[in-house]
């Protein structure tokens, strides 16, 4: 889902500041990466053992980091007994569980998705389904509106990116409004 929505972006978007308290997407990606390293190595005790960051931070070398990363997290979590998740871990400066602390990760995550598709609405762009259908993709799920992805996998999201991408056309809103309250 992140990187989805982060190959929604092009190169001259990566400094795009929406106000000037606000993060550019390339520091979205510095920051995912760096916070979901902080939070799995601190919280959770999975240590890659690496820098979090990209050597060149370019998108496709963004993507790649991040889908290696996370992947073999992914992996290590997978590997953990069930009461594990259950275990008592800090979280900043009081006692969780780490079923608890992984749960705010994703919402953290989600979050940030959030703010980066409002990014490209600013920049007028199109939105692909993160979980179901939008606007783009033919409105409202009770409306019979489809979830189309840009890509069906990560791999083909690799893959895609470094030929620098690929955007199946969206069938737009539909007849119906794409909003449960329409004007």
């Amino acid at each position: 889902k992140t990187l989805s929505v982060w190959s929604q972006f092009r190169d001259e978007d990566l400094a795009f500041r929406p106000e000037p308290r606000a993060r550019t997407p390339h520091e979205h990606m510095v920051h995912q990466c760096i916070s979901e390293d902080t939070w799995l190595k601190n919280m959770l005790g999975i240590d890659l053992g690496e820098p979090p960051l990209p050597t060149e931070e370019t998108r496709l070398a963004f993507f790649r980091k991040y889908a290696d990363a996370s992947g073999r997290r992914l992996e290590r979590l997978r590997g953990m007994p069930e009461e594990w998740f259950e275990g008592a871990t800090r979280f900043f400066d009081v006692e969780r569980s780490r079923a608890w602390v992984l749960t705010r990760r994703i919402a953290h995550s989600a979050h940030h998705r959030g703010q980066l598709t409002a990014y490209l609405r600013l920049l007028g762009r199109s939105l692909y389904s993160t979980y179901g259908p939008t606007a783009d993709t033919g409105g409202l799920f009770l409306n019979g509106a489809p979830t189309i992805y840009r890509y069906p996998s990560l791999e083909g999201l690799l893959e895609a990116e470094a030929r620098g991408g690929e955007s199946p056309a969206l069938p737009g809103p539909g007849e119906k409004s794409p909003t449960e309250r329409p004007a």
